[in-house]
């Protein structure tokens, strides 16, 4: 993949995507942003043609195929083509899954996994045409290893990650189309004030929480060099053995360590955070997690 290649960003208004958004960008790439709110992306791509990229933003909610088609036909109209799909776009909810309203459990699946679905066929269709094109889908730790309190996020990434390594498989006959997967831990990204809440306590990322930027230079880097699976985080990622080694041992102590460290003292009231619509406050690629991440107030602040 050369400098001026044509890179489609789902969820670029913030966190992960605003941080990779800047990376392609001060690489000279073509540019297509995506997210629901057309002002915080116009925001986000004014930042990237500062840096020199040529961009285009538009708004677009990934649960609709419709308007993830449009994406795509958008980016060949402008560019001619597409050699990068960044499927980045995710919610995040705190809660049991009895304490979980349905609508908001639906609404995670449907842009988490329903969103990548999309992408996947939207992307496939223009790199089948050009016998080339890199997918990289950022997944989660997630994606291999549970926790309690998240049951949409861990169902939609889980089922990711399984799409994925299927797709990889029929995709055998296209040896320069490439799907990879990226799984990051806990970022500091501004996912944790956005994310619905229903625990009735506020709440906080599970240490240690790393820099957005390593997840971005990841996507970059396996764009450039494709790999079937990254995952970011190293101490997060050692659960991932943890629970293939001693899922009998893993799943009690996990659910104790998950409940004590996330739930943080004082009440909350319920709130959907931005799962029904774009929060306008928090579109940094961080969140400040690692500046004071035991005195942040949790997400959760607002109803829907």
């Amino acid at each position: 993949m050369g400098e001026s290649a044509t890179v489609v960003i789902t969820g670029a208004s913030s966190g992960i995507g605003r941080a990779t958004a800047r990376l392609y960008a001060d690489d000279g790439a073509r540019l297509v942003l995506a997210g629901r709110d057309a002002g915080t992306l116009e925001a986000v791509a004014a930042e990237c043609r500062d840096r020199g990229a040529r961009v285009v933003a538009v708004p677009t909610d990934v649960s609709s195929e419709a308007d993830v088609d449009r994406l795509a036909e958008t980016a060949v109209e402008h560019f001619g083509g597409i050699d990068v799909w960044v499927g980045n776009a995710s919610l995040y909810s705190f809660g049991t899954f009895e304490q979980t309203p349905s609508e908001v459990f639906d609404r995670l699946v449907e842009v988490n996994l329903l969103g990548q679905v999309y992408g996947a066929r939207a992307a496939l269709r223009v790199f089948r045409r050009q016998g080339r094109g890199v997918l990289v889908s950022v997944a989660s730790v997630y994606s291999r290893i549970t926790s309690p309190l998240v049951s949409p996020y861990v169902t939609s990434k889980f089922g990711l990650l399984g799409f994925l390594e299927v797709l990889r498989m029929e995709l055998r006959d296209a040896p320069d189309i490439h799907v990879c997967a990226v799984l990051p831990a806990t970022i500091d990204t501004p996912i944790h004030q956005h994310a619905a809440n229903y625990t009735g306590r506020p709440v906080r990322p599970l240490p240690p929480v790393a820099d957005p930027v390593r997840v971005a230079r990841a996507i970059v880097r396996v764009s450039r060099r494709p790999r079937r699976l990254t995952q970011v985080g190293r101490v997060q990622s050692l659960f991932v053995y943890a629970r293939a080694l001693a899922p009998a041992v893993y799943e009690p102590v996990v659910a104790r360590v998950y409940v004590a460290l996330a739930l943080k003292g004082g009440s909350m009231p319920e709130a959907s955070g931005n799962v029904f619509r774009a929060d306008r406050e928090a579109t940094g690629v961080t969140g400040g997690w690692r500046v004071l991440p035991w005195l942040r107030r949790g997400p959760g602040r607002r109803g829907r």
